[in-house]
C-alpha cells in the first residue's frame, strides 16, 4: 500500500510511518519544516514538503497522486483559534478535496473523542478545537470517499499495550499514541471497514482483533 500522511512528524503520524513501513508498505510523508523532513526519513518515509494553509488543492492533489491511502493527523497543537481553524478545520477540507481530485480512494482522519471537554477545564482554545473537529469530521462524511473517522481519548506517550477498546460508541478514556498508530496501521489494512466513525481508548482487546471485529461487525 502507498500512503500518504499529512502530520508525519507528529506524535502518531511518525509511529505510523515505522509500523507502516517495517510492513512493507510505501508512506510520503507531508511536513513543513526541514528539521520535520529529517524525523519522517529517520520513521521510514519519503518526506514532502506541504503546507496545508498555503498549498491549495490543486496543490495536494498533485502530492497525492498514486496514492492508495491518505491518512490526517496534522493539527495546530495549541498555536492559536485561527491556526486550528485553517488546518484542523479548512485544511482537512482541502485535503479530503485534494484525495477525491487524485483519485485517492481511503481517507482516515484523526479527530478527538467527543467526550474530551468532560470537566470543562479545556477553556476557551479548546472548546474552539473540539468544534472544529466535529465541523470537519461532518464535511469528511459528505464526501464520496472511503473514509473512516478515529476519536481517540486523551493520548499518553507512555509505551502503548498493544490492546485497546474500540466501537462507534465507547465509555472515554485514556489511550496511548503507540496504540492509536498501531490501530491506524489495522483499519488501513481492513479496506471492509469504511464509512464509519470509531472512538478508541486502552482496553483489552488486542489491536488487529478489534480492528477485524469491526471490519466484520
Amino acid at each position: 500500500m502507498k500512503v500518504f500522511q499529512i502530520g508525519a512528524a507528529g506524535g502518531v503520524g511518525r509511529r505510523l510511518t515505522q509500523l507502516l513501513a517495517a510492513r512493507g508498505d510505501s508512506v510520503t510523508g507531508m511536513h513543513r519544516g526541514p528539521s520535520q523532513g529529517e524525523t519522517v526519513r529517520e520513521a521510514g518515509g519519503t518526506p514532502v514538503i506541504g503546507d496545508l494553509i498555503a498549498d491549495s488543492v490543486e496543490d495536494l492533489a498533485q502530492k497525492m497522486q498514486g496514492h492508495d491511502a491518505v491518512v490526517f493527523s496534522a493539527g495546530a497543537h495549541g498555536t492559536g483559534m485561527d491556526k486550528t481553524t485553517l488546518i484542523d478545520g479548512k485544511g482537512l477540507e482541502k485535503a479530503a478535496d485534494a484525495a477525491a481530485a487524485a483519485g485517492v480512494p481511503r481517507f482516515v482522519l484523526v479527530s478527538v473523542f467527543p467526550d474530551a471537554l468532560r470537566g470543562g477545564q479545556g477553556g476557551e482554545g479548546f472548546e474552539h478545537y473540539v468544534k472544529i473537529k466535529k465541523t470537519a469530521d461532518v464535511y469528511l462524511t459528505r464526501t464520496d470517499l472511503d473514509w473512516l473517522i478515529v476519536r481517540p481519548g486523551t493520548l499518553l506517550d507512555t509505551p502503548g499495550r498493544g490492546r485497546v477498546t474500540a466501537g462507534p460508541a465507547i465509555e472515554y478514556g485514556d489511550v496511548h499514541r503507540d496504540d492509536v498508530a498501531a490501530f491506524i496501521d489495522a483499519v488501513l489494512h481492513e479496506p471492509a471497514l469504511n464509512r464509519v466513525i470509531v472512538e478508541l481508548t486502552s482496553g483489552d482487546t488486542p489491536v488487529a482483533d478489534a480492528a477485524a471485529q469491526l471490519a466484520t461487525a
